[in-house]
């Protein structure tokens, strides 16, 4: 028998002080020379079973884990490579920065969504993303997934629901809830959306996630644990990718930052994401339809994949 190869492997929970909250995202730092094929890859995210499992490559044989500023960097979950995700991305910056002791300020990350960017600051890394600002969901697109849009009424109360856009680059479907909505009914609505609506290709050529999202307030109990409001909380589902919640979502908040900046007209925004395991995140809209995401993070294994 061969003698399998050893590979450095990472689980981080991100946008959290805290181990066992926020989202966890699985981290395999891959030299150059050990770049494995995209079965393989697909293989490893299913054997890590985690919303995403990010693979940091070097991209040339000189480059190095604890110097090199650019990295190559790709997103599995369990069964599909996905173009952009936030929460992994904080995971892979928080190896290098803490573990493998890269002293560069910022990193850029080349993936399926462009150049990514990941800045270092004190104690918390701040990402720099495209927004994906959505618009009003169209008659055309709402015929074609009307099932599932029943369904969520169905979950939700038709009458909670005062607003619907669609985000046409990621297609993350966003539902907004009256301000009235208190946090604790958000986080207790029971979201399974049946799998024909998952499978239905006529809804998953348009549809690739579900937000619900609320205006923080100290009325609706929006707030954190020193009693200041949120400016928005939200939940996110994606089963037509693998995740039938996703704990704390950076990507979708490239899609909700510039919705509430919209509605609110403030360019730093205050951010939970209502989950069971619950993340906060700070957002600061910047020019060039850029969006800053700031979170904290929690490393909790350390190991080494055999394979």
């Amino acid at each position: 028998m061969s003698k399998p190869k050893n590979l450095p492997v990472y689980v981080v929970d991100a946008f959290t002080k805290f181990p066992f909250s926020g989202n966890p995202a699985a981290v395999c730092l891959l030299s150059s020379e050990q770049d494995l094929d995209d079965a393989t890859k697909q293989k490893i995210a299913a054997e890590m079973n985690l919303s995403e499992t990010a693979f940091v490559t070097c991209l040339h044989t000189t480059d190095s884990f604890d110097s090199s500023v650019t990295f190559r960097l790709r997103w599995f979950t369990p069964s599909v490579e996905v173009d952009l995700c936030g929460h992994a991305t904080l995971a892979a910056a928080t190896i290098l920065f803490f573990v493998s002791g890269n002293q560069n300020r910022m990193l850029h990350f080349e993936t399926r969504s462009g150049t990514l960017l990941a800045m270092h600051k004190e104690d918390s890394i701040a990402l720099g993303f495209p927004q994906d600002p959505p618009m009003p969901l169209d008659q055309w697109n709402r015929t074609k997934i009307k099932p599932l849009l029943d369904y969520l009424g169905e979950v939700v109360g038709e009458d909670s629901v005062i607003d619907i856009q669609l985000a046409p680059t990621s297609r993350k479907l966003l539902l907004r809830l009256r301000d009235n909505t208190s946090m604790p009914t958000l986080q207790g609505f029971r979201v399974d959306i049946p799998t024909s609506i998952v499978t239905s290709k006529s809804i998953t050529e348009i549809i690739r996630g579900v937000i619900l999202t609320v205006k923080g307030s100290v009325e609706n109990q929006a707030v954190d644990g020193e009693g200041v409001p949120y400016d928005f909380v939200s939940r996110y589902f994606a089963p037509f990718v693998g995740i039938p919640e996703d704990p704390v979502t950076g990507s979708a908040h490239t899609v909700l930052g510039p919705y509430w900046n919209n509605l609110q007209n403030k360019n730093t925004l205050y951010a939970f994401q209502c989950s069971s395991r619950g993340g906060s995140l700070q957002l600061t809209l910047q020019p060039n339809n850029r969006i800053e995401i700031t979170g904290h993070s929690r490393i909790v294994l350390r190991g080494v994949l055999e394979i």
